[in-house]
This record gives structure tokens, C-alpha cells and sequence, in this order.
């Protein structure tokens, strides 16, 4: 009862102050949800983020193995290779641009230089790095940035299966001449090669920004 009155008298005072103009179904929304959301407390928003962050990152990992799978069928592994090359960054920039977030991948061993880790990014990649040589689970990872005004959400990302070594993989056992040939061509400074199924990969590094997590809630 006590915020059905605080809520009139609230949007009185917003109806005085526009000339005597009406107060929209808008605004009477976006005042209640302004008041809603002053009862959610951190702890629930940074739930709400790692939940949302595991969320988007699963999203974009089947997108991308989605359209590689198809482009190996379509145009063999040396073809997937060039498909990588151009439609793997504009595929995370699709999903980004979905949630209103920003989606890498990034690698200490990385194969396309865009993917190179941030300074930030690199203490969290050493955090996972050291789990795997300590044999610690690797579990998501959330922290502020910019005062709390913005999340980053990490993952990190290990080599799944067998089909993954046919680029990742030992060249001239896994990796066959082909296939070496494209990676050489493409990717000149190539790190990405000699893993093994469970090997780190790299991680999820996905920026969200706090109102978009709020408006979710």
C-alpha cells in the first residue's frame, strides 16, 4: 500500500511538471520498473550475470561449431579453415550485438591475432593455466570493471573431441599436409597447433554491461 502511494505521488509530481500533459503508459512503466529494480541487491545482479554470461557464451560456441561442422562438409577442412578466417569474429559480433554485450575468445596460444589477450584478460588466462597444471576445476569466472558499471564474464575453453585436432592438432599426424598448408598461408604466426583433447584452448571473455543484466531482472 505504502509504494502504491509513493508511486501516485510520484508520478503527480512528473504530470505537474509537464505542463499538464498526461503521464504516458511509458513512463508510468519505466517509473515502476525504476523502483523495482532498487530492490535487487549486487549479489543477485552478479548471479544474474554469471548465469546470463554461461548462457551467451554456450550460445556462441554452437554457433560457431554449427557453421564449421557445415562448412567441413561442404568444403573440407582446408575450406572451414578459410571460413574461420573470415566469418568466426563477425559470428561473436552477431551474437554481442544480439545481447547488447561484447564476445572474444582469447588465447595464449592463439591462432587469429584479434584473439590475442588483453592485458586484463592475460591474468585471468594465467588463472586457468594454472588450475589445469594443478588439476583445479575450471569454473567461470566473474569481476567488475569500470567502478561495477560493467561485468566480464570468463570461461575457459578446452579442446572437446578429436574433430578439433584435424586443425588443432600434431601436424603431419592429426594436422595433414593440406590443411598445414592453409594454416601457413592464413595464419603466418600461428600458436594454436599441438594440443590434445582436454587441452586448454583459451576462454570466454564477455563484457556485460550492468543496465543490461538490471533489465533482464
Amino acid at each position: 500500500m505504502t509504494r502504491n502511494l509513493t508511486l501516485i505521488f510520484f508520478i503527480t509530481i512528473l504530470a505537474s511538471c509537464g505542463g499538464g500533459e498526461r503521464v504516458s503508459k511509458e513512463v508510468f512503466e519505466e517509473v515502476n520498473q525504476a523502483m523495482e529494480v532498487k530492490k535487487l541487491n549486487e549479489a543477485e545482479i552478479l548471479e544474474e550475470a554469471m548465469i546470463w554470461g554461461d548462457s551467451i557464451s554456450l550460445e556462441a560456441q554452437k554457433q560457431l561449431m554449427g557453421s564449421l561442422q557445415k562448412a567441413i562438409a561442404e568444403k573440407g577442412v582446408p575450406g572451414a579453415i578459410e571460413f574461420c578466417n573470415v566469418q568466426a569474429l563477425p559470428i561473436l559480433k552477431e551474437v554481442g550485438d544480439k545481447y547488447g554485450v561484447e564476445v572474444r575468445r582469447a588465447s595464449n596460444r592463439y591462432r587469429n591475432p584479434a584473439d590475442q589477450p588483453t592485458e586484463m584478460e592475460l591474468r585471468y588466462l594465467e588463472t586457468y593455466e594454472y588450475d589445469v597444471e594443478n588439476g583445479n576445476e575450471l569454473a567461470p569466472n566473474l569481476q567488475k570493471l569500470n567502478g561495477g558499471e560493467e561485468l566480464l564474464y570468463t570461461k575457459a575453453i578446452v579442446i572437446p573431441g578429436g574433430l578439433c585436432l584435424n586443425c588443432h592438432g600434431e601436424p603431419g599426424k592429426e594436422i595433414n599436409e593440406e590443411t598445414l598448408q592453409k594454416l601457413n598461408d592464413l595464419y603466418p604466426e600461428d600458436k594454436a597447433k599441438g594440443h590434445q583433447i582436454g587441452d586448454l584452448r583459451g576462454m570466454w571473455s564477455i563484457k556485460i554491461p550492468k543496465k543490461e543484466v538490471v533489465k533482464r531482472m
